[in-house]
């Protein structure tokens, strides 16, 4: 498999997806865009588990836009403490929620440019909205789509989140970018993780050029100890 071409690695981890894992979804909970958005803000560096402990509450106190808006940074703080950066995210979503009242009519826009003027959202998360609640052919990019198609082949040499973004979006058909980001994801949250990957029992293995590589060293390692040996 070491000859393989990049478009033929990308059809091959296309096709498994596809006919493996067809419903692939974010694990964020949410009910609407306002939601949703807010749950993505605060998923930047914590993990998903952590934010849905956190989000019942918070949209309990904070409902919608308007309310979130007229809140104190400190009540918000209150309310979002247990997650990475809460003075900085408290600040930011509260920054968002006016942001949406006073430009956008209380709705969250679904142009990847748009939603990057809005306090707290980057590229990633603005690809997360457009793709997940508009279904634009969005692709984002976090540190587990990164690492995962880097390691699978699908990119090379990305040094940025953008790089690798532009370079998947190049070889995934338009109608399964959404779902890419996604696959992707809980591949790397679940199988391909950092710092040891499950290799052992990852159904991509075989076209996996990060397992070709561990797998050949590992080969010719043990091809000089049999030298040694003689």
């Amino acid at each position: 498999m070491s000859k393989l071409t990049r478009k033929e690695r990308f059809h091959l981890v296309l096709d498994y997806f596809q006919k493996n894992q067809p419903i692939a979804e974010t694990e964020l909970h949410y009910v609407n865009p306002y939601e949703l958005i807010v749950a993505v803000i605060l998923s930047a560096q914590c993990t998903d588990k952590r934010v849905n402990i956190i989000t019942p509450e918070f949209f309990k106190l904070f409902p919608d836009t308007e309310a979130l808006s007229k809140a104190s940074q400190e009540e918000v703080f209150e309310v979002i403490k247990s997650c990475s950066y809460p003075n900085n995210k408290a600040k930011n979503l509260i920054g968002m929620a006016k942001m949406l009242l006073e430009h956008f009519n209380g709705i969250v826009p679904d142009d990847v440019d748009e939603l990057q003027k809005l306090p707290g959202v980057g590229r990633k998360t603005a690809n997360v909205i457009a793709s997940v609640i508009y279904n634009k052919p969005a692709l984002a990019v976090d540190t587990h789509v990164f690492r995962v198609a880097a390691r699978l082949g699908l990119t090379s040499n990305a040094k940025t989140p953008l790089e690798a973004e532009k370079q998947l979006v190049k070889y995934i058909p338009e109608h399964l970018i959404s779902i890419a980001h996604h696959w992707l994801i809980l591949h790397g949250r679940y199988i391909c993780v950092a710092r040891k990957p499950k290799c052992e029992i990852c159904p991509l293995a075989d076209f996996c050029l990060y397992y070709e590589k561990n797998n050949r060293s590992g080969k010719d390692t043990e091809k000089q100890k049999g030298k040694k040996s003689v």
